[in-house]
């Protein structure tokens, strides 16, 4: 019998089961949280969980809460501490995608000044395989939904609320017969899938939308970057992009940390170069595979080693 899960909120670990807020939590009805998605993958062979930056995804959470004006009673190493003590007390010898939350956790409705209400921070960790549940080169359709401008709400975090708009977009493309949805900005000009960075190559060249363009300014996105330049000699040009290139380009796919590197073969049914995974798109996720899993000796500064257990 597998050992009952705990999370961590209130400031100490509890029961899985027993991690809950009130229904008149502030954040609950108004999306005044923020979240970060983190993969746990496992190695069989070292006996570790292997934590892809989990660094960066706390610096991120603690940007993203200074704009909620969420004050937390931690730094950087104290959430990462927490989150280890809580893996190895989990001890889970699978993939995992582990959820830290900061949120507006004041018992109270009819309050919109933030500086007033009080915050808290949950962690919780699951059993995690894939996100997009098809192998090889996805199904895209360009959103109706729109992303929203930075100027209407910050779009460089992960704020609860903003993820409204991709639930909206995701949901209307899979029941649409696709799997995944590309969303747009105002103007017309591409952001980003519904909880992912998108990337386009074409004559090898790299290109992606710029921070500007209301994407997520996501952590899987800057290593794929990272990688495509000093691994592989690729130009990478951040720019604004317009849909048609999508249609016209050799290869396009997505990143993130739930959908890792997945590569995009049709969009609004028009295939993307052959329909299949292009060789540059595999090079990287190949690559990629191996750093998350703590296979790359070169980048295991990316790794955050876990035992579950403790040991």
């Amino acid at each position: 019998m597998a050992p009952e899960p705990y999370a961590f909120l209130g400031g100490k670990q509890v029961p899985l089961a027993d991690a809950k807020v009130g229904i008149m939590t502030h954040a609950l009805h108004y999306g005044t949280a923020v979240f970060e998605g983190v993969r746990g993958n496992w190695n069989e062979e070292h006996g570790k969980m292997y934590v892809f930056r989990l660094r960066e995804h706390y610096e991120r959470l603690l940007r993203g809460s200074n704009i909620l004006r969420i004050v937390l009673p931690y730094s950087v190493e104290d959430l990462i501490g927490i989150t280890t003590d809580l893996l190895e007390r989990n001890g889970y010898r699978q993939d995992v995608y582990i959820r830290p939350l900061a949120f507006k956790s004041a018992q109270l409705v009819a309050n919109l000044k933030l500086h007033e209400i009080e915050s808290d921070f949950s962690l919780m960790v699951v059993p995690f395989g894939s996100y997009i549940e098809t192998e090889g080169a996805i199904r895209c359709q360009t959103s109706s939904w729109r992303r929203p401008e930075d100027t209407m709400m910050p779009t460089g975090v992960k704020l609860a609320g903003l993820y409204t708009t991709g639930i909206l977009a995701k949901t209307e493309a899979v029941m649409a017969g696709y799997d995944e949805a590309i969303v747009l900005n105002q103007d017309g000009t591409v952001s980003e899938g519904t909880g992912e960075n998108l990337f386009l190559v074409r004559d090898g060249v790299l290109n992606t939308p710029s921070e500007t363009d209301n994407c997520l300014l996501g952590i899987t996105r800057e290593s794929v970057m990272t990688l495509a330049r000093e691994e592989f000699g690729l130009k990478v040009v951040e720019r604004r992009m317009h849909r048609s290139e999508l249609y016209l380009a050799d290869e396009v796919f997505l990143t993130g940390t739930a959908a890792h590197l997945t590569a995009v073969g049709e969009l609004d049914n028009r295939k993307i170069g052959s329909g299949e995974m292009g060789p540059i798109t595999r090079r990287l996720q190949e690559m990629y595979f191996d750093i998350v899993a703590g296979k790359n000796p070169k980048y295991m500064h990316w790794c955050h080693g876990v035992t579950p257990g403790g040991g």
